[in-house]
């Protein structure tokens, strides 16, 4: 896992693995307990925790879930925790313009990458410019990520495949979705050339939603 700021500086390792490890530890779970409950492996764990391996979107928001943080607390060092009933009075950044030369930007595995574009974290609230590259998925086939919250998503360019429960599809240049995340969903590359689009998630994080973010969906994906 790496993120680097938007002017193209070197990329800073190992942040949010410490940060998985610290909490991890706090909670008393082992490296090995917490790989069997997300049902990965203790290295793939271990290497996210070193800052040696990318996660994938879906393990991202499972690590973060067991954890009972949010994905923001993990990702970005300036991250405020999200209180109760989140979303209804939102505090946004004392900074109100992110310039495009110095957005927070972070590449997950399988070829996502997801551009901040606000100046500050905001507690249950991602406003986002994502980018799925030539073959970049938010999870593996066959595999969903389901969370609290909903999503609205724009295509500005690309074909950007979305799979939400049973029902698929194709989002082109100037197609708009908007859904509920706690339904099991995949996102994709659907084309040959990447995907660049706009994404806002509101109330991602919640105290009383348990996620299964790995849901099977058949053949569908």
């Amino acid at each position: 896992m790496a993120w680097r700021r938007g002017n193209g500086s070197a990329p800073e390792y190992g942040e949010m693995g410490d940060r998985i490890r610290s909490i991890r530890q706090a909670r008393g779970l082992s490296l090995r307990g917490l790989a069997e409950r997300l049902g990965v492996s203790p290295s793939l764990i271990s290497q996210v925790e070193t800052g040696r391996a990318k996660p994938s979107v879906s393990t991202l928001y499972a690590i973060a879930n067991e954890l009972g943080i949010s994905l923001d607390e993990l990702l970005f060092i300036d991250a405020r925790p999200a209180a109760n009933g989140a979303g209804r009075d939102i505090e946004l950044p004392a900074d109100p313009v992110q310039r495009a030369a110095n957005r927070k930007v972070i590449r997950l595995a399988s070829g996502v990458v997801w551009e901040r574009l606000t100046t500050a974290s905001i507690p249950n609230v991602d406003f986002l410019h994502v980018t799925y590259e030539v073959g970049g998925a938010s999870s593996p086939e066959h595999e969903f990520q389901r969370h609290a919250g909903q999503e609205w998503g724009y295509v500005l360019s690309g074909s950007l495949g979305v799979t939400i429960g049973f029902e698929e599809v194709v989002l082109g240049p100037g197609d708009a979705i908007a859904f509920d995340s706690t339904t099991p969903h995949r996102l994709y590359n659907a084309g040959t050339e990447p995907v660049h689009g706009i994404w806002f998630v509101l109330g991602r994080r919640s105290a009383t939603f348990e996620p299964s973010p790995h849901a099977e969906a058949g053949a569908s994906g």
